[in-house]
């Protein structure tokens, strides 16, 4: 191999990545976000579930929730989120497609009132992915794949540590995504220790 065949070291996560945005993801920037506090460790990843309406799939509405451009009128239960100002770094839909739409630099909306490993406020220094789905449903072979590359290459640019659910951050207000989730599954998946994950599943 000669010298301009090499590769630098970190060189290919670096190909990844471009100030926090993933390069194999659709880009669809959402003005839900801010700067991280001072000193932020990005080290953990919460896994979501999120559909418009409940059960309704592979449209646009959650895309347009995270970008504001939802419109509130065009379905009954719109009215109990009207003006509703959140996002996610990604949203994984039921084909394995993945959009983002905050850099991972940033802080995303998505956490809400939460605490896990001792420290609070999960947005500033957490990754938060949706996954289309519903709340005791199970969830697509495509969009394990997907969530599985993604948090793979996470890996390789933030020190992730922790993955959990919403609802091991913010029980008893939240239980997404629900335990149509195979934690085990996942886990297997990506090859990472029982350490990252939490030591028991939320019971619904």
């Amino acid at each position: 191999m000669t010298s301009a065949e090499a590769v630098a070291p970190g060189a290919e996560a670096r190909a990844l990545w471009h100030q926090g945005w993933y390069s194999y993801a659709r880009r669809v920037p959402s003005p839900n976000f801010g700067a991280r506090p001072v000193g932020s460790v990005i080290d953990l990843v919460v896994m979501h579930s999120i559909s418009l309406p409940p059960g309704q799939y592979g449209g646009d509405a959650v895309r347009q929730l995270f970008t504001n451009t939802l419109d509130w009128d065009a379905h009954p239960y719109y009215q109990g989120i009207r003006g509703l100002t959140v996002s996610a770094h990604f949203l994984v839909q039921r084909c394995g497609a993945l959009w983002q739409f905050v850099s991972c630099d940033d802080r995303a909306w998505h956490a809400g009132v939460s605490r896990y490993r001792g420290r609070v406020n999960c947005n500033d220094d957490s990754i938060g992915i949706e996954l289309e789905g519903l709340e005791g449903e199970t969830f697509d072979d495509a969009q394990y794949e997907s969530a599985t590359a993604l948090c793979a290459a996470l890996g390789t640019q933030y020190p992730i540590a922790h993955v959990a659910g919403h609802a091991h951050i913010a029980p008893g207000r939240k239980c997404d995504p629900g335990e149509g989730f195979d934690w085990g599954r996942f886990r297997a998946s990506l090859g990472w220790s029982a350490a990252f994950f939490p030591p028991t599943n939320i019971k619904f």
